[in-house]
């Protein structure tokens, strides 16, 4: 892409004369390539810029002045948006130019970019990807302490049950046995017994007696 200035080296004009250097100034100082093309002295090139100034660019004569200028054949405007461009430092942006690396400009513009589509994919989002995918993994670390804490905690009341298990067993065993002794010593005795346990007291009696007689 070649920048384009039309200019006029005859020009009687002082203000005409001092635009002029004031742009190409620049340009050198940019170190922007740009081609000079004289309208003075050449027919075409006073024609083409005529004609290629955009219509509501002209004046109301409808002849523009020197400087113009064009990026090939793109129109990037007079020295009065040439110099509102140099205030705001964003000459490369009215030229079609990519700003160099590291310049005020490519800073500006990068941070225009980000104001209105969002962090840079090689910058800030990458960063953003790296910080939630650790967050995420530390929660899912996090979930799974606390199931793993769970699954010891739930081991271990199922080792305390089965443990309680056999003693419970064993006491109802025992509660078992103690109620069955009971229910023998609270039986009722029946007539039978009751009169063979009055026998067996009258025969011990009598063999008492009778010892007691010898004596």
């Amino acid at each position: 892409m070649v920048i384009k200035v039309f200019l006029a080296s005859s020009s009687g004009s002082t203000a005409i004369k001092k635009k002029q250097q004031d742009v190409l100034g620049f340009l050198e100082a940019l170190k922007v390539d740009y081609a000079p093309l004289d309208i003075a002295c050449n027919e075409d090139n006073r024609m083409w810029m005529r004609e290629n100034v955009p219509v509501e660019k002209k004046p109301t004569n409808g002849i523009p002045l020197p400087p113009q200028i064009f990026n090939e054949e793109s129109y990037c405007g007079d020295y009065e948006t040439f110099f509102d461009a140099k205030e705001d430092n964003a000459v490369f942006a009215f030229l079609g130019l990519p700003p160099p690396p590291g310049s005020k400009e490519a800073k500006e513009a990068e941070k225009a970019f980000i104001l209105e589509n969002g962090p840079v994919e090689n910058g800030t989002v990458e960063i953003e990807t790296v910080e939630s995918e650790t967050v995420e993994n530390g929660t899912d670390d996090a979930e799974d302490e606390e199931n793993l804490e769970a699954e010891e905690v739930e081991e271990e009341i199922l080792d305390d049950d089965s443990l309680k298990a056999p003693v419970k067993q064993e006491e109802a065993q025992e509660e078992v046995e103690d109620e069955e002794a009971k229910g023998e010593d609270d039986q009722p005795v029946s007539e039978e017994e009751e009169e063979l346990r009055q026998l067996e007291e009258e025969e011990e009696a009598p063999e008492v007696t009778e010892e007691e007689e010898d004596e």
